[in-house]
């Protein structure tokens, strides 16, 4: 018996870095802006006679094997930690191997790392029939990507594996709940361009130091998230009316506030992508996730769109064609 799994990542438009608990407390009706987008991760399961379980990754291109469910909950250290953790939590009690693989570029800041482990969640919870929900296996990822980078995690990134769509996520004390907008989708995808720049030196390293910043009482930080709460409202208010013109000039307002939390947020490579971009006739840029490099989100107008890939290019920056994932996490059960 096999189990496929696959998960699309995301784009986040605004509020990013505000669904870190307990960032998002002290900015009143905080929520983050993101997309699902076709660029996936995937997860195959493959039973086996006897106990012993092996782990594959195909873009990192690691393996680990163990002789046992006991052997790997023991082991002091994982080659594929993330994979590993996620076995731990579901107890799968026959052998089978795990192989996962994604499309998403290394430190793309796209939500590979999150999509991947809803994926993986989605393929171990049909093997154990555990039957948890697609809310609970965006909780378990959540928690299993903290114990591996040792950071706090939040949720934004998990919910449009999830579900795939546009989303609105609301955080509130208590709990965070997921609103799907009724934005024009195709007239939304028309419009995003998506370029990676490269992988960051320190990936996942900025959002950190925010958020130290942030419980430390930098109140220039502080401040920025606050104007990013407000834009995040906005943005979500915009997309809805699907006003294109709203949602660039908002995009272009969160990245202003956003670059000046940090200064390796932004690096020469992403600025002049930006500003050729702008210069061809789009609206606005911003950098996905963490940012220092990765992935750069443009907003365009259709009729310029050309321009824009065409200058991205020129910049430096790699196109990564995509379109907006409405489905969500998918499950295929074979019998052989």
């Amino acid at each position: 018996m096999h189990i496929e799994s696959r998960a699309p990542t995301r784009i986040d438009l605004a509020g990013g870095t505000l669904d870190i608990w307990p960032l998002y407390l002290f900015h009143e009706g905080a929520l983050t802006v993101n997309c699902a987008i076709s660029r996936y991760a995937s997860c195959r399961i493959e039973t086996r006679r006897g106990r012993r379980i092996t782990l594959i990754s195909r873009d990192t291109r690691r393996t680990e094997t163990f002789a046992s469910l006991a052997a790997l909950s023991h082991a002091s250290r994982y080659r594929l930690p993330l994979l590993a953790h996620l076995v731990r939590y579901f107890q799968p009690q026959v052998g089978f191997t795990l192989t996962t693989d994604s499309e998403a570029p290394a430190g793309a800041g796209i939500g590979g790392s999150s999509a991947m482990a809803v994926a993986i969640c989605a393929a171990l919870d049909g093997l154990t029939h555990a039957r948890h929900s697609f809310v609970d296996w965006i909780h378990i990822s959540r928690d299993a990507e903290a114990i591996v980078i040792r950071v706090p995690t939040g949720t934004q990134d998990h919910y449009p594996p999830a579900f795939g769509g546009v989303n609105a996520i609301h955080l509130a004390p208590g709990s965070e709940f997921r609103e799907a907008l009724p934005t024009n989708v195709r007239e939304l995808e028309r419009r995003l361009v998506l370029c990676y720049t490269g992988k960051p030196r320190q990936s996942g390293i900025n959002n950190w130091e925010v958020y130290k910043a942030h419980i430390e009482g930098n109140g220039r930080v502080q401040r920025n998230l606050e104007q990013i709460t407000q834009v995040a409202i906005a943005m979500r208010a915009a997309l809805a009316r699907s006003s294109w013109a709203e949602v660039g000039r908002l995009m272009r307002e969160e990245w202003a506030f956003r670059r000046r939390n940090l200064p390796t947020i932004s690096t020469p490579v992403i600025d002049r992508i930006i500003a050729a971009a702008r210069r061809s006739g789009a609206l606005a840029g911003k950098v996905c996730g963490a940012g220092g490099g990765g992935c750069v989100t443009l907003l365009t107008v259709p009729e310029a769109r050309a321009r824009v890939e065409a200058a991205v290019a020129v910049a430096g920056g790699q196109l990564l064609p995509i379109r907006i994932d409405r489905r969500g996490v998918r499950v295929w059960r074979h019998s052989s």
